[in-house]
Protein backbone atom coordinates (compact mmCIF):
# COMPACT_ATOMS: atom_id res chain seq x y z
CA UNK A 1 0.00 0.00 0.00
CA UNK A 2 1.25 3.59 -1.27
CA UNK A 3 1.18 5.85 1.68
CA UNK A 4 -0.92 8.41 -0.22
CA UNK A 5 -3.38 5.34 -0.32
CA UNK A 6 -2.83 4.51 3.07
CA UNK A 7 -3.50 8.19 4.11
CA UNK A 8 -6.95 7.69 2.55
CA UNK A 9 -7.74 4.82 3.58
CA UNK A 10 -6.87 5.71 7.09
CA UNK A 11 -9.36 8.88 6.82
CA UNK A 12 -11.84 7.49 5.51
CA UNK A 13 -12.31 5.02 8.46
CA UNK A 14 -12.06 7.16 10.91
CA UNK A 15 -15.29 9.66 9.15
CA UNK A 16 -16.78 5.87 9.06
CA UNK A 17 -16.11 5.47 12.36
CA UNK A 18 -17.54 8.70 13.89
CA UNK A 19 -20.74 8.06 12.32
CA UNK A 20 -21.06 4.34 13.30
CA UNK A 21 -20.50 6.04 16.66
CA UNK A 22 -23.01 9.06 16.48
CA UNK A 23 -25.30 5.83 14.97
CA UNK A 24 -24.84 3.47 17.87
CA UNK A 25 -24.95 6.36 20.17
CA UNK A 26 -28.32 7.32 18.49
CA UNK A 27 -29.78 3.23 18.52
CA UNK A 28 -28.98 3.52 22.94
CA UNK A 29 -31.15 7.12 23.17
CA UNK A 30 -33.30 5.26 21.19
CA UNK A 31 -33.96 2.58 23.63
CA UNK A 32 -35.06 5.39 26.45
CA UNK A 33 -37.08 7.53 24.48
CA UNK A 34 -40.86 7.14 25.19
CA UNK A 35 -42.95 5.62 22.44
CA UNK A 36 -44.18 8.86 21.33
CA UNK A 37 -40.67 9.90 20.68
CA UNK A 38 -39.25 6.78 19.26
CA UNK A 39 -41.06 7.52 15.27
CA UNK A 40 -38.73 10.87 15.09
CA UNK A 41 -35.55 9.27 16.51
CA UNK A 42 -36.15 6.05 14.32
CA UNK A 43 -35.92 8.97 11.33
CA UNK A 44 -33.23 10.26 12.63
CA UNK A 45 -31.20 7.20 12.92
CA UNK A 46 -32.26 6.28 9.31
CA UNK A 47 -30.88 9.16 7.99
CA UNK A 48 -27.53 8.65 9.73
CA UNK A 49 -27.14 4.94 8.66
CA UNK A 50 -27.68 6.17 4.97
CA UNK A 51 -25.30 9.16 5.14
CA UNK A 52 -22.73 6.43 6.21
CA UNK A 53 -23.79 3.87 3.52
CA UNK A 54 -23.48 6.50 0.77
CA UNK A 55 -20.10 7.24 2.53
CA UNK A 56 -19.34 3.36 2.21
CA UNK A 57 -19.71 3.74 -1.60
CA UNK A 58 -16.95 6.57 -1.58
CA UNK A 59 -14.73 4.34 0.45
CA UNK A 60 -14.86 1.23 -1.87
CA UNK A 61 -13.75 3.41 -4.42
CA UNK A 62 -11.57 6.10 -3.00
CA UNK A 63 -9.62 3.23 -0.53
CA UNK A 64 -10.26 0.02 -1.75
CA UNK A 65 -9.81 -2.86 0.99
CA UNK A 66 -12.17 -6.26 1.47
CA UNK A 67 -13.16 -5.16 4.69
CA UNK A 68 -15.20 -1.93 3.10
CA UNK A 69 -18.12 -5.16 2.03
CA UNK A 70 -17.93 -6.41 5.24
CA UNK A 71 -18.92 -3.25 6.51
CA UNK A 72 -21.42 -2.47 4.12
CA UNK A 73 -23.16 -6.14 4.67
CA UNK A 74 -23.48 -5.06 8.80
CA UNK A 75 -25.12 -1.20 7.77
CA UNK A 76 -27.37 -3.21 5.31
CA UNK A 77 -28.62 -5.32 8.02
CA UNK A 78 -28.91 -2.73 10.57
CA UNK A 79 -30.64 -1.14 8.78
CA UNK A 80 -32.82 -3.60 7.98
CA UNK A 81 -33.19 -4.11 11.53
CA UNK A 82 -34.29 -0.23 11.50
CA UNK A 83 -36.93 -0.26 8.88
CA UNK A 84 -38.36 -3.73 10.79
CA UNK A 85 -39.37 -1.64 13.86
CA UNK A 86 -36.31 -3.63 15.65
CA UNK A 87 -34.30 -0.41 16.39
CA UNK A 88 -32.49 -1.91 19.24
CA UNK A 89 -30.91 -4.74 17.56
CA UNK A 90 -29.10 -2.36 15.29
CA UNK A 91 -26.51 -1.75 17.54
CA UNK A 92 -24.81 -4.92 17.34
CA UNK A 93 -24.27 -4.79 13.15
CA UNK A 94 -23.07 -1.41 13.79
CA UNK A 95 -20.85 -2.31 16.31
CA UNK A 96 -19.60 -4.87 14.24
CA UNK A 97 -19.17 -2.51 11.40
CA UNK A 98 -16.99 -0.39 13.57
CA UNK A 99 -15.18 -3.06 14.81
CA UNK A 100 -14.21 -3.95 10.98
CA UNK A 101 -13.59 0.08 10.51
CA UNK A 102 -11.01 0.26 13.05
CA UNK A 103 -8.92 -2.63 11.45
CA UNK A 104 -8.95 -1.34 8.40
CA UNK A 105 -7.36 2.56 9.78
CA UNK A 106 -4.86 0.24 12.18
CA UNK A 107 -3.84 -1.94 9.05
CA UNK A 108 -3.53 1.30 6.92
CA UNK A 109 -1.42 3.02 9.85
CA UNK A 110 0.72 0.46 10.87
CA UNK A 111 2.82 0.03 7.30
CA UNK A 112 3.68 3.89 6.98
CA UNK A 113 4.58 4.09 10.52
CA UNK A 114 6.86 1.17 10.55
CA UNK A 115 8.56 2.44 7.53
CA UNK A 116 9.50 6.13 9.21
CA UNK A 117 10.53 3.94 11.87
CA UNK A 118 12.95 2.02 10.47
CA UNK A 119 14.00 4.88 8.37
CA UNK A 120 15.03 6.23 11.64
CA UNK A 121 16.46 3.54 13.18
CA UNK A 122 18.79 3.34 10.22
CA UNK A 123 19.80 6.81 9.07
CA UNK A 124 19.81 8.22 12.54
CA UNK A 125 21.46 5.39 14.62
CA UNK A 126 19.87 6.65 17.94
CA UNK A 127 22.09 5.78 21.18
CA UNK A 128 19.00 3.82 22.72
CA UNK A 129 19.06 1.66 19.95
CA UNK A 130 22.57 0.78 20.27
CA UNK A 131 22.29 0.39 23.91
CA UNK A 132 19.52 -1.72 22.99
CA UNK A 133 21.10 -3.80 20.62
CA UNK A 134 24.39 -4.50 22.75
CA UNK A 135 21.70 -5.48 25.92
CA UNK A 136 20.73 -8.02 23.34
CA UNK A 137 24.05 -9.12 22.85
CA UNK A 138 24.96 -9.25 25.55
CA UNK A 139 22.15 -11.51 26.70
CA UNK A 140 22.75 -13.38 23.83
CA UNK A 141 26.74 -14.24 25.17
CA UNK A 142 25.39 -15.42 28.73
CA UNK A 143 25.65 -19.11 29.38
Amino acid sequence: MEINEAIIAFSQSEKIKAGLIWASQAVEIYKALSEADKPGAEKIIKTIVGMISNEILICKKSAPNELWIEIEKNIETATVMIHSKVVHEASFHLTRALTQATTIGQRSIFLPLSAFFLVYVLLVNPPWFRQYLQKIDKANLAP
